[in-house]
């Protein structure tokens, strides 16, 4: 929900005059936000390749993109509700379980149709977890950061059941091509993204579903009083961003060669983390899956330019939360003042 009320009717209220002055010639403040996070971006990316030239070679560039490939699924997904003005706590560990239950059915299998069974398994097992989360923040009307931060531990519990706390091994070459193949010479997890980025993107900007999805996050009282169909429109967002995650574990499992439970630990936390660095609002109602997509290449160009600079992966860790922090921060701060 947002602090945003409901706009008279025409000629019910009188207009307040604009208010003038030096801050009417400045640039909007989030524009401004974007301006400083593209110079800092700079900042990072010249001085890094001009010390080492490889950085910024094309098989560097694909190896980033195919890094963050399980990055960008899930942080996709939340971007959708974090657009609805929600957040999604879960996806790190349907990220988990995803990649266990699609382990599971493949395990002794190596037949094509095992493995389409077990990627949509894969999935639908994440969808799922994300429908109970609609269902509960839209009919239920329990706040998403409550939900998802139960059902992030009840997915974890799950996966670790039907597990029984092993690794499951994969060994079916055509499911480790899922991470491994490649089409027209691209990584195939760089075209999945990029497919996934185009539906989405495209939903969003071109159908109704995409601009009710701002409408609620940008004035949920508004929404329900122009007769959109909210809840349909939350439970939407918590499936879709299941699914991705669900996808995400299905591709992280065939890049490891096994499912366990723990694989998508700590994914929520740069899931959140991409739409914010990119400009998309926690309160909702602005933003872009461009700017997700720019967050989650920025976190994956400052882990590569660290681990091509022998930085600790303990200091590693601080830069990232750092960044984080700062990324939430701005956010707020430049919502506050929009408020004012």
């Amino acid at each position: 929900m947002t602090n945003l009320d409901i706009q008279p009717n025409a000629g019910s209220a009188t207009l307040a005059p604009r208010r003038l002055g030096i801050g009417r010639l400045l640039p909007d403040r989030r524009r401004l936000a974007g301006m400083i996070l593209w110079i800092a971006f700079a900042f990072y990316v010249i001085p890094l390749s001009i010390a080492e030239p490889n950085f910024i070679s094309l098989s560097n560039i694909l190896s980033i993109l195919l890094l963050t490939s399980v990055y960008a699924l899930i942080a996709f997904g939340e971007s959708l509700v974090i657009l609805t003005a929600g957040i999604d706590l879960s996806v790190g560990s349907i990220v988990g379980l995803s990649g266990v239950v699609a382990a599971l059915l493949i395990d002794g299998h190596s037949s094509a149709g095992w493995v389409l069974l077990s990627v949509f398994a894969g999935i639908a097992a994440g969808a799922a977890v994300g429908l109970f989360n609609g269902v509960l923040v839209a009919y239920v009307n329990l706040p998403s950061f409550v939900t998802t931060l139960g059902t992030l531990s009840m997915a974890l519990g799950v996966a670790y059941v039907i597990s029984s706390g092993r690794q499951i091994s994969i060994d079916n070459n055509t499911f480790l091509n899922i991470s491994g193949g490649r089409i027209f010479e691209i990584p195939t997890p760089i075209v999945i993204i990029f497919c996934a980025f185009a539906v989405l993107w495209g939903y969003l900007t071109y159908s109704r579903w995409g601009r009710f999805v701002y409408a609620v996050g940008g004035n949920l009282r508004a929404a329900y009083v122009a007769g959109l169909p909210v809840r349909k429109i939350l439970l939407s967002v918590y499936v879709i961003s299941g699914a991705l995650a669900g996808l995400a574990g299905v591709i992280l499992s065939s890049e490891v060669t096994v499912g366990v439970a723990s694989n998508g630990s700590g994914y929520e936390l740069v899931a959140i983390a991409a739409p914010v660095i990119g400009g998309i609002s926690l309160a909702g109602g602005r933003g872009s899956l461009f700017g997700t997509l720019f967050g989650v290449v920025l976190l994956g160009t400052i882990d590569n330019g660290m681990t091509i600079l022998n930085v600790s992966p303990f200091y590693q860790h601080i830069i990232r939360g750092a960044i984080i922090v700062v990324a939430v921060s701005i956010d707020i701060l430049v919502n506050k003042r929009r408020l004012v």
